[in-house]
């Protein structure tokens, strides 16, 4: 399993209409191959900023299998014009031996 982890700086502002088109884009990335969960997060202190988290299978899952699909043009259509600046994506495997609480 890979945790794709995501800041999102929504333009101030925007919130409202950030998280309207997140509740359709979210049936997108539910619908991939490969797809596990996903959460989305408001910060309490800033609120125009978002954590995303999404569990993968694999990474392939992520970056070829839904980065790479005509499903993901739909995504970025709703989505990626709130952004400012452009949130940086990271993967994350659990460290073996450690388990949460």
């Amino acid at each position: 399993m890979v945790l794709e982890v995501a800041l999102l700086q929504v333009r101030p502002g925007q919130e409202a209409e950030f998280e309207t088109a997140f509740r359709q884009a979210q049936l997108i990335i539910s619908s991939m191959s490969g797809y596990l969960t996903h959460e989305l997060q408001r910060c309490i202190e800033r609120p125009n900023e978002y954590i995303l988290l999404v569990r993968w299978q694999s990474l392939e899952a992520h970056e070829v299998g839904f980065r790479q699909s005509a499903e993901y043009q739909e995504w970025k259509r709703l989505l990626h014009h709130f952004y400012e600046p452009f949130p940086v994506v990271l993967h994350y495997r659990a460290v073996q031996g450690v388990v949460g609480a």
